[in-house]
């Protein structure tokens, strides 16, 4: 296997029309920011983004990562990560800074063995009239207890986290959805993990309305690579609430199946910001 190389690229953030209005420009700075923030799932996958040049399938298969978002990271904004020099073969550290800030930090490796596959508990969907309350702690505290409704999702090229960065010729070869067609199969079109820990958040933000919402931390362990067009279903458990320095914070587990064998592919602890001081 290829040793993980550091590398650098132009921040881009993908929804700058989503629900969480904290990735528009105009609701970034009544909080004090500079601009739009590039989401925090999409920070993590330029982390991992050497794992999946370096190792390939075998990382999407059964990879884990641990990273942690430090400061926002800015769209259109010039960024590197580094990648410790005295990383192991299957294991390294890496930074991101931007704007003479680190940013983020992340350990991500090859198990040398797999954590016990979830299985799939049969939570019901969201229904169609489901009626989100406001994310007040009372709220959260409700649905830590009674437990959160399933969300259902669908990987594609059309998804708009389908890239990771304005052009896919840079992205992981194996995560390109543009030219997947004409590719030997298993040569791309797999889910990036800027979709897939981007499902949690919008799992997340879907039980309860919330805005903005800030991810701040994401521990993750794959179980199978997600190709194109694969239906996908996401059940959730809040673990822990508390409150610091007049924030909201959640802590929830999301595991994410495939709909039609409800094998895992993806297990993802989270951490977010759901009430941001004032708001």
């Amino acid at each position: 296997m290829r040793f993980p190389d550091s590398w650098q690229g132009q921040a881009f953030n993908q929804v700058p029309d989503s629900d969480n209005r904290i990735h528009s420009d105009e609701l970034a700075r009544e909080y004090g920011f500079t601009g739009a923030l590039v989401p925090g799932v999409t920070v993590s996958m330029y982390l991992i983004h050497p794992a999946v040049n370096a190792w390939g399938l075998h990382w999407l298969e059964r990879g884990a990562v641990h990273a942690s978002i430090k400061s926002p990271l800015y769209d259109e904004h010039e960024f590197r990560v580094d990648v410790d020099p005295d990383t192991v073969a299957d294991r390294y550290q890496a930074q991101l800074f931007s704007d003479e800030r680190l940013c983020a930090s992340a350990e991500v490796w090859l198990p040398a063995a797999l954590e016990v596959e979830p299985e799939c508990q049969g939570q019901a969907l969201i229904s169609d009239d489901y009626v989100m309350p406001d994310a007040t702690p009372d709220v959260m505290a409700t649905l830590r207890k009674q437990g959160c409704p399933a969300k259902a999702f669908l990987w594609s090229a059309d998804h708009e986290m389908a890239t990771y960065l304005r052009q896919q010729s840079k992205m992981a070869a194996l995560l390109r959805t543009l030219d997947a067609e004409p590719r030997k199969e298993n040569d791309s079109g797999f889910a990036n993990m800027a979709f897939l820990l981007g499902c949690a958040n919008r799992h997340f933000a879907a039980v309860a309305r919330m805005s903005p919402w800030i991810h701040l931390e994401v521990r993750a362990q794959n179980f199978q690579a997600v190709p194109l067009n694969t239906s996908l279903i996401s059940e959730m458990t809040i673990t822990d609430l508390f409150q610091k320095k007049g924030h909201e914070f959640a802590d929830c587990v999301f595991n994410i199946f495939l709909a039609d064998s409800g094998r895992c592919v993806c297990s993802i602890q989270q951490r977010a910001i759901y009430r941001m001081r004032g708001s």
